[in-house]
């Protein structure tokens, strides 16, 4: 199920946010922001871990483009805090600065489209949201299969480049490449440029 060009559904839940502390979060809060929400299968697994943290790595360039970073899994808000006081070394994830949501109830998961019901996890769903609360890009992995930051990166900066110039971003594009004109001359003057 796609939800690319349809609101994002809503939620509220808790979370264990950068201070370590629990606070109800909701998706609402975040409007007029850009939102990365993923989801990943359990806390103390395997390559949510890695994600997690290249995240966390992350952030700071997510931030100056007006993006909120969200986690989301089905564990409880007391199991995401537990992870992030492991220390790296034994299999936790250390002092992550953006919120992980707890959905005990699997309900987020499941209007995402993104619960795997015989397991009970979610699968390794990515919503790019933007500031009016579209879904403007998704992807969805099994559950061994990590996703790339580096893309959701470069897939926003895609995005806020069609929103300023109304250019559209061929394959592989990246901040500072040339875009195209959303018109049969303008595929045709960049074909003519970059397919050879």
């Amino acid at each position: 199920m796609s939800l690319v060009t349809r609101k994002a559904p809503k939620f509220k839940a808790q979370a264990v946010m950068a201070d370590n502390s629990f606070e109800e979060i909701s998706l609402s809060q975040y409007r007029g922001k850009y939102v990365i929400l993923f989801f990943y299968p359990l806390d103390f697994t395997f390559v949510c871990p890695t994600e997690i943290i290249a995240f966390d790595k992350h952030l700071d360039e997510f931030e100056k483009l007006g993006c909120q970073v969200i986690g989301v899994s089905v564990d409880s808000q007391f199991s995401h805090w537990a992870w992030k006081n492991t220390p790296v070394e034994k299999g936790g994830i250390g002092n992550i600065r953006y919120p992980l949501v707890a959905d005990m109830t699997k309900k987020i998961s499941k209007k995402y489209g993104v619960l795997l019901k015989d397991a009970g996890v979610a699968l390794r769903g990515l919503f790019l949201i933007d500031k009016e609360g579209v879904v403007r890009h998704q992807v969805v992995n099994d559950l061994g299969l990590g996703r790339s930051v580096e893309e959701a990166l470069r897939v926003l900066k895609a995005l806020q480049h069609l929103e300023e110039y109304g250019e559209v971003c061929p394959a592989d594009w990246h901040e500072g490449e040339e875009a195209m004109q959303p018109t049969a001359e303008g595929v045709a003057h960049y074909l003519a440029e970059h397919a050879s």
